[in-house]
């Protein structure tokens, strides 16, 4: 328990206590924080606070005393538990060094409705993968046929391409619809303009801590676990059209670098622990560097909402759960590292649209209007195949245990029309 009233629904009680980066919304100054209740603890105002051996007053400073997370991050499992050890004592309700200093209280606390939201690290690569069965073999189905929905790669290694991590915004952040070429089956000739059929993608992504790994060293599969420090929300924005001119031969390009979506709160791995369930059966077993025996899923709740342009209402179009997934977090690092590539504190690795197997569970509009050919109805009486100017999609999710709720908050993104200047 906590000195600060958490409510009931909270994502964000004394067992969570997830990163970010806030600031005043009248001030430039970004600030390191954690999230309890309805409040935000601003790390860089309590830095005396911290009085064990690994994490003093002077490492302190140095850690949350920045515009991001990276300095943190950066550090050892051993010092990520530090902190978060430190952080739930000094919330304890049985703990008066805040509690009872009204004056502290009143510089370190904010209300989360009175801040603003940034990226929480400085993210120097990101990388999309695409590791749910139920997702890849509907979009197989779709665009070749059932009897070879999954290439014959899939079941043998993490399908990935490098995105843009220079367009990854926080939730709350506007995008504009994303122009370019695309040609459809009746056209002879492609054309340019704004996308007509952009998609949301319901993802989840991890965020690489503990300085990474040194360029020509894979990481293992033995060690991966303490190269990843949590996990966000994200919404991989997709123009359909655009991309299925685009991507032969090379994969996705313009179709998904105009933005990429992602909550303000990293949930650390050690919040997300009691929520561990088993791994997905593997068949054919992967290549040994590939396999682990230990569980590294995760039972997480995921729901899709959209409040379209002319409502203010929210509608809930999928629920599915992140323990769908195919491929663990372990094997995307590890296959995306074989090479010798060096993974790099601040980046964000994407899980690939998370589906599930019944029609009400899958990740985005492609799959949940079968390519535009069912309809989504919603509460105001107007239907969605795609995403239309002024709809917002928002992402939610959040594990339940033993009447504990650990949740990641939101991941909201809205669309406006396309900017066309030219």
């Amino acid at each position: 328990m906590s000195f600060i009233e958490v409510p009931k629904d909270s994502h964000f009680p004394i067992e969570n206590l997830p990163f970010g980066v806030f600031s005043v919304k009248d001030h430039s100054v970004l600030r390191p924080c954690v999230a309890i209740g309805e409040y935000v603890l601003d790390l860089s105002k309590i830095t005396h606070l911290f009085d064990d051996e690994m994490v003093n007053e002077e490492f302190a400073k140095k850690l949350f005393q920045q515009p991001n997370l990276n300095s943190f991050i950066d550090q050892s499992p051993q010092v990520w538990h530090v902190v978060r050890t430190i952080l739930q004592k000094l919330l304890s309700k049985d703990n008066s060094v805040l509690r009872d200093n009204s004056k502290l209280r009143s510089e370190c606390f904010h209300l989360q409705n009175s801040v603003q939201m940034h990226v929480p690290v400085q993210i120097g690569d990101y990388t999309d993968f695409y590791s749910s069965k139920e997702h890849a073999t509907n979009v197989g189905k779709m665009f070749r046929d059932e009897n070879n929905a999954l290439l014959p790669n899939w079941l043998h290694l993490p399908v990935a391409y490098h995105g843009r991590a220079s367009s990854i915004v926080v939730s709350g952040t506007d995008l504009y619809r994303p122009c370019g070429q695309s040609k459809a089956d009746n056209e002879k000739e492609p054309k340019f303009g704004p996308s007509k059929l952009l998609d949301f993608e319901l993802e989840m992504a991890f965020i690489i801590g503990n300085r990474g790994n040194k360029q020509g060293e894979p990481i293992s599969v033995k060690d991966a676990e303490k190269y990843i420090f949590g996990m966000v929300l994200m919404n991989d924005w997709s123009a359909r059209d655009i991309q299925k001119w685009e991507y032969v031969p090379l994969g996705p390009f313009l179709s998904k670098n105009f933005g990429t979506t992602i909550s303000p709160w990293i949930v650390t791995m050690e919040a997300l622990k009691p929520f561990k369930t088993k791994n997905v059966e593997q068949i054919p077993k992967p290549f040994p560097y590939l396999q682990h025996d230990d569980d590294f899923n995760f039972d997480i709740n995921l729901n899709v909402f959209i409040d379209p342009k002319t409502s203010n209402q929210r509608n809930l179009i999928t629920k599915t759960n992140f323990k769908y997934m195919y491929w663990t977090m372990k094997q995307q690092l590890v296959h995306h590292s074989i090479t010798g590539c060096n993974i790099r504190t601040g980046d964000l690795l994407g899980s690939g649209t998370i589906s599930g197997s019944s029609p009400d569970s899958f990740g985005s509009f492609l799959e949940l209007c079968w390519k535009g050919t069912k309809p989504i109805k919603l509460s105001n009486g107007e239907t969605r195949t795609f995403v239309q100017d002024h709809d917002s999609i928002i992402l939610t999710g959040y594990c339940v245990k033993d009447n504990i709720k650990i949740g990641f908050g939101e991941s909201v993104g809205k669309i406006l029309p396309a900017k066309i200047n030219f």
